[in-house]
């Protein structure tokens, strides 16, 4: 017989993004709040809420991670859980970002603490593509980018908690990592089959690396908009408008736990906006901001709902979806010789 505590063992480390979606949205709101006047304390509610959400999902984490090792190890080598450890520091990392203003030095030793993860992982995961790859090209999803998007969110803690070096360092790293991963999630997503239907709101973290990317780079640059910026910004616009015509066919799916992928990175680029307004004082920016920051809140309530009603219904814990076969290599291809 199922029970509570054996349906733990199936928690899902995606669900960090849930956690990642609201933190970024409380980070937006703290950079809309004195723009459209809004009541300090509303900012510092979502702030708040980030934190209390933070705790939940990481206590939860860290009693399946005592019951069931096993369960855990298997997540981890899993092509898409694997990934969604990132979420786990990143979400640390916007977390700190949320009370540098408010506790510095909790924020501080949270940034440090998030880096340290983050950036171990980071080798981990490296070294498992590298030196033992249990994946294939066909278990690949954008799911990948997290690794590289948490690697650029970190210099946005180094104007108060390191030295601005170490940010050009994370930078750095977090955009080769991204440009590399680009070209194969493209190819992988050109030349072989789809993706499982239940993983296609993955594709909207196509917007998270450049929209970070853009925010890293002006914290970096002190605080000038300058034509790199302008490029990695309008990447994420391009990624964004165009994921967002996809709209009506991802809302024919189901619902899974991958639609909390929607959240951060729409997020992302509400703050992004903002600092495209800040520096030009341009209206579309200021509604840029404000459109994606609605989408955002309009999903996050709409996602917390369907998650709830899972965990009403028993369904919330379930095992991880299947990986898609890997493509069989054409003899005559792989025999083929090179120029």
């Amino acid at each position: 017989m199922e029970t509570p505590a054996s349906r733990l063992q199936f928690f899902p480390i995606a669900l960090f993004g849930s956690v990642m979606g609201v933190a970024g949205f409380s980070l937006a709101l703290q950079k809309a709040t004195p723009v459209l006047g809004l009541p300090p304390a509303l900012s510092l509610a979502f702030t708040l809420l980030s934190a209390v959400f933070f705790m939940l999902m990481t206590s939860i984490y860290l009693v399946k991670s005592t019951r069931f090792p096993q369960a855990v190890k298997k997540e981890f080598k899993n092509p898409v859980g694997a990934h969604f450890f990132g979420a786990f520091s990143i979400s640390i990392l916007l977390i700190s970002l949320l009370f540098q203003d408010i506790t510095p030095q909790a924020a501080q030793i949270l940034w440090f603490v998030g880096v340290i993860l983050h950036f171990g992982l980071t080798l981990v995961l490296l070294n498992t593509w590298l030196l033992n790859n249990p994946w294939h090209l066909g278990e690949m999803t954008p799911a990948w980018f997290l690794p590289a998007v948490g690697n650029i969110i970190i210099p946005l803690g180094t104007p108060m908690f390191a030295d601005l070096e170490t940010g050009w360092f994370f930078f750095s790293t977090g955009l080769v990592m991204w440009l590399t991963l680009l070209i194969i999630v493209f190819y992988r997503i050109f030349f072989h089959p789809p993706m499982p239907k239940i993983l296609e709101p993955f594709l909207f973290i196509f917007i998270a690396p450049p929209a970070m990317g853009f925010l890293a780079y002006v914290m970096l640059n002190d605080g000038l908009v300058d034509n790199f910026a302008r490029i990695l910004y309008y990447i994420a616009l391009f990624f964004a408008v165009f994921l967002i015509t996809q709209t009506p066919r991802l809302i024919k799916l189901p619902f899974a736990i991958s639609w909390w992928a929607l959240t951060f990175p729409l997020a992302a680029f509400a703050n992004a906006s903002w600092v495209m307004y800040f520096s030009l004082y341009s209206p579309v920016y200021q509604g840029l901001a404000l459109l994606s920051m609605a989408m955002v809140l309009l999903l996050i309530g709409y996602l917390t709902f369907k998650t709830l009603q899972l965990v009403a219904q028993k369904k919330l814990c379930q095992p991880p979806v299947a990986p898609p076969p890997q493509d069989p290599i054409d003899p005559a291809e792989q025999n083929q010789p090179s120029d």
